[in-house]
């Protein structure tokens, strides 16, 4: 039998998620986990980033993020978009936003992107799936922005997990930021790194059990242009048999 061409990336990012709980892969071996996509098909989901709508939830009053969320079924052999459904985190994983049912916009044009396609193949590749189980996804379309006068907070609960099986975190664009950094940390809030996302499908997978994540605020670089970061956040979830 012919191994895939991937499969030594594939069994690396496993190995790392493995033994620290989380696994940073720059953006040239997503592109590979990701079937070596077009520079069109990029750009274009990129662009539904573009359409997103103001998060009218944040208990914090601000108005820095823009989001599209959407729900699916997988299994081993399929992925199924789900009805729209409402994004809900208790209080215990969300302290600002939980402890109710948030309705966010849907994800529309980014759900037929074979970008998507093969983020969905590449974490099933990556995560160890139960080929027998099915998971709950839930997608998140993220723009943090940065005003001239306020930084933008992409994770203003702070440090946290999500209260799922596994996460994804894949940077779509970060235009005329400064700061961003991701810091990973284990069990009593113990640190066990910091990066920043700064290219293109630059991604991290995290074990949402054994790490908890956040990242710092971003700035504006200059301060009389406009500066966002765009990511995709893609959770799994075991669901009951």
């Amino acid at each position: 039998m012919t191994l895939s061409p991937t499969a030594p990336l594939i069994a690396s990012i496993r190995d790392r998620i493995t033994g620290s709980g989380f696994a940073i892969v720059a953006a040239a071996d997503t592109r590979r986990l990701l079937g070596n996509p077009d520079t069109d098909d990029i750009q274009a989901f990129a662009a539904t980033w573009n359409d997103l709508e103001l998060d009218r939830y944040m208990a914090d009053g601000g108005r820095y993020r823009r989001r599209r969320h959407a729900v699916f079924r997988v299994s081993e052999d399929t992925v199924e978009r789900l009805s729209d459904q409402p994004h809900y985190q208790s209080t215990d994983y969300n302290p600002l936003n939980g402890g109710i049912e948030r309705w966010f916009a849907p994800v529309t044009a980014a759900e037929h992107s074979p970008i998507l396609k093969g983020l969905f193949a590449a974490c099933r590749d990556v995560f160890p799936l139960d080929s027998q189980g099915t998971y709950r996804a839930e997608l998140h379309q993220f723009r943090i922005e940065a005003a001239a006068e306020a930084a933008g907070l992409p994770t203003p609960e702070g440090m946290h997990r999500d209260g799922v099986d596994w996460v994804c975190v894949l940077l779509i664009d970060r235009t005329n930021l400064a700061e961003g950094t991701t810091s990973i940390a284990g069990p009593g809030r113990t640190p066990l790194g910091a990066f920043t996302l700064t290219q293109p499908l630059d991604a991290v997978f995290l074990d949402d059990h054994r790490v908890m994540h956040g990242v710092t605020a971003v700035h504006r670089v200059d301060p009389a242009k406009p500066g966002h970061r765009d990511v995709l956040v893609l959770t799994f979830k075991r669901t009951a048999a």
